[in-house]
């Protein structure tokens, strides 16, 4: 009995050191796919079309490590998550990587566990209102009902600049963000605070956008980021370095059309960059086509962009922040070597 007991508990220990050494790649290649928490009701970062096709920039970000891992940007499937729901699904397992709108923080970082990857949206907070409202700035909104989902940097930020500013308001709390977009349009508030990006989205899916405008204060720094489970430094480098790749895509003139093409270049950048001279994909425990995977299936950080929530889109959003560090925005990649 004694030898029995001690057998169990050898099994066990070694049963817990291969857990240990179990990282989220090899969980994610042994079933197949990737599971990524999404916001699933936001137009042009997460959300399916009528065909059930899910869509959006934040969605895009998870075909990109698909792509990277299988080389397969369709090895995904999409949980759609809350601002409350979020964080949980991440930490219990039940998503692999969380690529919804998430803004990091110092808090995220260290009391939640995560570990944030590569900024894919610079965003910062803003004001919906309807015309009706008859208000053209966000500090003449003393006394207004204000709706807003519970449980995220948004919430503490409007009471802030409420109090900053010697004002007053009303929350109207709502979870769900489709749930939250129904009650601004309903008149159950007089403004709904959001990310800028979240509000342009929203009111592209009102039932006449141009009756609503977004003011034009930002209170907020929102750096949107994909979050993973803290920890596991090889599936952090897997997501920051497929956000990266996208951005360095771009600063290097590869786009899908082109990739095929850039393949035959004699530059060493590029020559690095997608696979032909290797090193790069060995040293994330991937395939050295990695990077030339992504922008072939899902494009550079300039064509996500636009296909989603640029100008030509409903959303009409500029790049601003969004561009290129080359065009005095933020996105910046460091070299790929």
């Amino acid at each position: 009995m004694k030898r029995f007991s001690i057998l169990l508990a050898m099994i066990a220990v070694f049963s817990m050191i291969g857990s240990a050494s179990a990282g989220t790649l090899d969980d994610v290649k042994a079933k197949g796919f990737i599971q990524a928490g999404v916001n699933g009701d936001l137009f042009g970062f997460g959300k399916p079309d009528e065909k059930g096709v899910w869509k959006g920039l934040d969605v895009d970000t998870a075909r990109a490590i698909a792509a990277a891992v299988f080389g397969d940007a369709g090895k995904v499937k999409y949980t759609p998550l809350t601002a409350k729901t979020r964080f949980t699904a991440l930490q219990s397992g039940e998503i692999d990587v969380l690529t919804r709108n998430c803004t990091q923080t110092l808090g995220r970082d260290t009391d939640l566990g995560l570990d944030f990857a590569q900024v894919n949206y610079y965003d910062g907070q803003g004001f919906l209102v309807s015309k009706k409202l008859g208000v053209k700035s966000a500090k003449e909104l003393d006394g207004a009902s204000v709706c807003v989902l519970p449980g995220t940097t948004t919430e503490l930020n409007v009471a802030d600049y409420f109090r900053a500013n010697g004002m007053k308001m009303k929350p109207v709390v709502i979870e769900n963000t489709a749930e939250l977009a129904k009650a601004f349009f309903a008149g159950r508030c007089d403004c709904l605070t959001s990310d800028a990006s979240q509000l342009a989205g929203t009111r592209a899916v009102a039932p006449n956008p141009t009756d609503y405008i977004i003011l034009p204060e930002i209170i907020s720094k929102e750096p949107l980021a994909p979050a993973v489970r803290h920890g596991d430094n090889q599936w952090k480098d897997i997501v920051n370095y497929s956000v990266l790749a996208m951005i360095e895509a771009e600063e290097l003139g590869i786009t899908a059309n082109n990739v095929d093409d850039m393949l035959k270049s004699e530059d060493p950048k590029i020559m690095r960059f997608l696979g032909v001279t290797e090193g790069n994909g060995k040293a994330l425990g991937l395939d050295e086509k990695w990077a030339y995977h992504i922008i072939k299936q899902v494009g550079n950080y300039g064509e996500v962009f636009e296909r989603n929530v640029g100008v030509s889109t409903p959303l009409g959003i500029e790049r601003g922040l969004n561009a290129l560090w080359t065009n005095g925005g933020l996105m910046y990649s460091p070299p790929f070597k």
